[in-house]
């Protein structure tokens, strides 16, 4: 049986602390801060980079350098036969594309997995290729199981401001001036490929009933319903926003009385972060493979 390792990025949420005690390894994701480069969980950490957003640095997000990528699979392919690579969706960022044309050249000894997840739901894919590892299948097959199973995932976020949007240009000044002065929270989603506009919601409250009723319809309508406690995965995420995010997983707990399992909950990828700031919450939902 082949050994096969697990790789993923930073904007898993997955920390190099972490992934130790998983078994997995995490690349982590370049950042240019004002010119210069640093690396998520490596020399940038939450609270550093939440302090240089608010300071007004110029942050960009980037991808690894394809010698880096090559490097890292090169070291662990020593020790393991094959590679499960799981960047983050293809649809937010070249590196899932970079990557799947660089494992050419490792003659299929690495699988990258194009199956459009980021951050807790992208985490959880890595969890399920560990239990894939577990169960004796081989890096192509966890690729295959991994990319059918891709749209069995939903995440919605809402955001405590739109100035980060506006500043990257993603809406119009006039929008976001309107947006504003209606103290209006956005609610957008990821379903597969991008991050798109959701909802509108005039106060928190009205944004976290959305998106628990936006889960719920997804759960019972997309993935067959609480069939037992842990068929469906429930994930809280934030940026730089932890008080709210458990005070959230308490209402969603309440909101779903016949769901029995553990809530995860983690930091929004800094990659999202970056483009809508601090203070969000947001709710994500997997389907178990083992349903």
């Amino acid at each position: 049986m082949a050994k096969v390792a697990i790789v993923t990025d930073s904007n898993s949420g997955i920390t190099q602390a972490e992934a130790k005690n998983l078994g997995v390894f995490v690349l982590p994701m370049p950042f240019m801060i004002n010119d210069e480069t640093y690396f998520e969980d490596v020399n940038l950490n939450q609270e550093e980079f939440y302090r240089r957003l608010r300071d007004g640095a110029n942050i960009c997000t980037s991808q690894p350098s394809p010698e880096s990528v090559v490097d890292f699979w090169k070291k662990l392919l020593e020790e393991y036969d094959e590679i499960v690579h799981i960047p983050m969706s293809s649809g937010l960022s070249g590196s899932c594309q970079t990557a799947m044309m660089l494992a050419e050249d490792f003659e299929g000894k690495v699988c990258v997995v194009n199956n459009q997840r980021i951050s807790v739901t992208q985490r959880q894919s890595c969890l399920d290729a560990l239990l894939l590892v577990a169960e004796g299948h081989n890096a192509a097959q966890i690729k295959e199981f991994l990319e059918a199973d891709k749209f069995n995932s939903s995440i919605y976020i809402m955001l405590d401001t739109l100035y980060y949007l506006k500043k990257g240009g993603r809406i119009t000044p006039a929008a976001a001036a309107i947006g504003t002065m209606l103290r209006l929270k956005p609610v957008l989603q990821i379903q597969g490929e991008k991050l798109d506009a959701f909802a509108k919601a005039r106060t928190t409250a009205q944004g976290k009933s959305i998106m628990i009723n936006a889960i719920r319809n997804d759960i019972e309508n997309r993935f067959g319903g609480f069939k037992h406690g842990e068929s469906i995965y429930l994930m809280i995420a934030h940026s730089d926003n932890l008080e709210g995010a458990l005070a959230f997983k308490e209402e969603v707990l309440a909101a779903f009385p016949e769901y029995t399992g553990q809530i995860q909950v983690d930091c929004l990828s800094l990659s999202v972060s970056c483009h809508i700031g601090p203070g969000s919450l947001a709710i994500a939902c997997a389907k178990n493979i083992r349903g």
